[in-house]
C-alpha cells in the first residue's frame, strides 16, 4: 500500500506544480493582454474625447475670445491643484488648447490642467510627456492644437485594478480545475491501489492462487506478468522444500542407527577408546539435530501456527548435552514452537561450537526471547558484519547456518534476529511480532 500512496502523492504534487506554473503563465498572459486592451480603450477614450470638444468648435474653429467662454463649460471645473507640468495632482483628465503661432501659448485649459503648454512643438496624435498621456487634434486655424490628456499613474491604476479583477474572476474556476485535476488523478491511480491490496493479500503458495484479470485493460499484462512470476517462484520453492524434506527425513532414520550403534559401542569398547567414540557420538548428535532443524523449516504448509509458549519446558526438551539452561520467563512469548525449537537448537549448537558452557533463556520484553551465552563471542566488527548480513538476508558466505535458520525463524514470525553487544560471550536476541 505505501508504494502506490507515494507514487500517488509524487503524482499530485507534480500535478498541483504544474497547473501552477501553467496558471501563473496563463495569468501572466491575461494580465498583459488586459493591460494592452485597458491602455487601447483609454486611448480611444481620450481620442473621443478631443473629437467631442472639437465638434463644439465647429469645423474651423472659434475666435479664441470665444473659446475662453465655451470649453470650461465641457469639462466640469475641480479643486485647483499645482500648476508645474511635471506634477500630476487634482483631476485624472485634463485639457489644453495651445497655441503654436510662435512661442507656445495655453490659450484655455482645465482647472487642474498645467499652467505650461503639454507640448512646445505642435503634436498630432498620441504622445508621452512627464506624467501624461497626451492625444493632440488640430484645430486648422492660428495655429491652434487641442490636447486632452490622462494622467498616467491612473492610468497605470486603472489597467492593474481591472487586470487583477480578471484575476480574481478566474481564480474559482482555476481552484475548481485543480480539483478536477486530483480527483482524476485519484482516480485513475484506484486501480493502482486496489492492485496493491490485492498484492497484499496474495500468497502464490496457496493452490489456485491468482490476482485475477483487471478490469482495466492497461493493467492486465501486469497482472498476467505477476501471476507468471508468482507460478514459476511457487513451483520452485515447493520443489526445494519437497527436496529437503525428503533428504532430511533420509538423513534422519540412518543418524538415529548411527547414534544407537556408538551408544552400544561406548559401552562395549574399552576405556581408552570411549572418549574418541563420544566425541563421535556428539558429532553425529549434532548433525541429527540440524537435519531435524531442516525438517521442520522446509515442512509442508509452512504457516506459522502459534501457541503460547512455556519456556522451561520447552528448554528441557532440548537436546544439547554440554550446555547448561538457565531460563527467565517474565513474559509472554506466542511463537510456533516448532520453528522456534529450530532456532533454539541451532543457536545452542552455536554456543557449544565457540566453547560456552551455559545459556541464558530470557524474555526481557513480550515477543522477545534473549539467548545468551558465556562462550568466546565475536568482535565488534565481526558482529556488526553478521546483522549486515542478517539485515540484508545475504547468507551466502557472511553467516552460518545457525544464524540464518534464527533468522528465518523470526521472520517467518513478522520480526527480525538482532545481536545485541555483551561484555561477555555471544548475544542473539529473537523479536517477534504480536500474534
Amino acid at each position: 500500500m505505501k508504494a502506490p500512496a507515494s507514487i500517488r502523492g509524487r503524482l499530485l504534487r507534480s500535478l498541483w506544480l504544474w497547473a501552477l506554473l501553467w496558471c501563473t503563465a496563463l495569468g501572466l498572459a491575461e494580465w498583459l493582454a488586459v493591460r494592452e486592451e485597458v491602455a487601447e480603450l483609454q486611448d480611444e477614450t481620450l481620442q473621443s474625447a478631443a473629437e467631442s470638444l472639437l465638434s463644439l468648435l465647429g469645423p474651423w474653429g472659434l475666435p479664441s475670445r470665444n473659446l475662453q467662454a465655451r470649453l470650461p463649460a465641457l469639462v466640469p471645473a475641480t479643486p485647483a491643484a499645482s500648476a508645474a507640468t511635471a506634477t500630476v495632482a487634482g483631476r485624472h483628465f485634463v485639457w489644453q488648447l495651445v497655441s503654436h503661432h510662435g512661442p507656445a501659448q495655453v490659450l484655455s485649459a482645465a482647472a487642474a490642467a498645467p499652467a505650461g503648454p503639454l507640448m512646445a512643438t505642435p503634436s498630432a496624435g498620441f504622445s508621452n510627456v512627464e506624467g501624461w498621456r497626451v492625444y493632440g487634434l488640430p484645430l486648422g486655424r492660428e495655429g491652434q492644437t487641442l490636447y486632452v490628456a490622462q494622467a498616467r499613474g491612473e492610468r497605470r491604476e486603472a489597467q492593474a485594478e481591472i487586470a487583477f479583477a480578471a484575476l480574481l474572476a478566474g481564480l474559482p474556476m482555476l481552484g475548481l480545475a485543480l480539483l478536477w485535476l486530483g480527483a482524476r488523478v485519484r482516480h485513475e491511480l484506484a486501480p493502482l491501489q486496489a492492485l496493491s491490496q490485492r498484492l497484499a493479500d496474495y500468497d502464490p503458495l496457496q493452490p489456485g492462487a491468482t490476482l485475477g484479470v483487471s478490469e482495466h485493460e492497461e493493467l492486465r499484462p501486469v497482472q498476467a506478468a505477476i501471476d507468471g512470476l508468482a507460478g514459476r517462484l511457487a513451483r520452485r520453492v515447493s520443489q526445494e522444500r519437497a527436496f529437503a524434506a525428503h533428504a532430511a527425513h533420509a538423513l534422519r532414520t540412518p543418524l538415529a542407527g548411527i547414534d544407537a550403534q556408538l551408544a552400544v559401542a561406548v559401552r562395549e569398547a574399552p576405556p581408552a577408546l570411549q572418549p574418541r567414540l563420544q566425541r563421535v557420538r556428539a558429532a553425529a548428535g549434532r548433525l541429527q539435530r540440524v537435519v531435524t532443524a531442516l525438517l521442520v523449516m522446509f515442512r509442508s504448509g509452512v504457516e506459522v501456527q502459534r501457541t503460547l509458549l512455556d519456556l522451561p519446558a520447552l528448554a528441557a526438551r532440548l537436546p544439547v548435552e554440554g550446555l547448561t539452561l538457565q531460563v527467565q520467563a517474565s513474559h509472554a512469548v506466542q511463537a510456533d514452537a516448532d520453528l522456534l525449537t529450530a532456532a533454539l537448537l541451532n543457536l545452542l549448537e552455536n554456543a557449544l561450537r565457540h566453547g560456552a558452557r551455559s545459556v541464558c533463556l530470557s524474555t526481557p520484553a513480550e515477543q522477545v526471547l534473549w539467548v545468551q551465552d558465556d562462550g568466546t563471542g565475536v568482535a565488534a566488527e565481526r558482529r556488526l558484519a553478521l546483522q549486515q548480513a542478517l539485515d540484508s538476508q545475504s547468507y551466502e558466505g557472511r553467516t552460518g547456518l545457525g544464524l540464518m535458520l534464527a533468522d528465518l525463524v523470526a521472520r517467518a514470525h513478522g520480526g527480525r534476529l538482532r545481536l545485541a553487544a555483551v561484555p561477555q560471550g555471544f548475544a542473539a536476541v529473537l523479536h517477534l511480532a504480536p500474534p
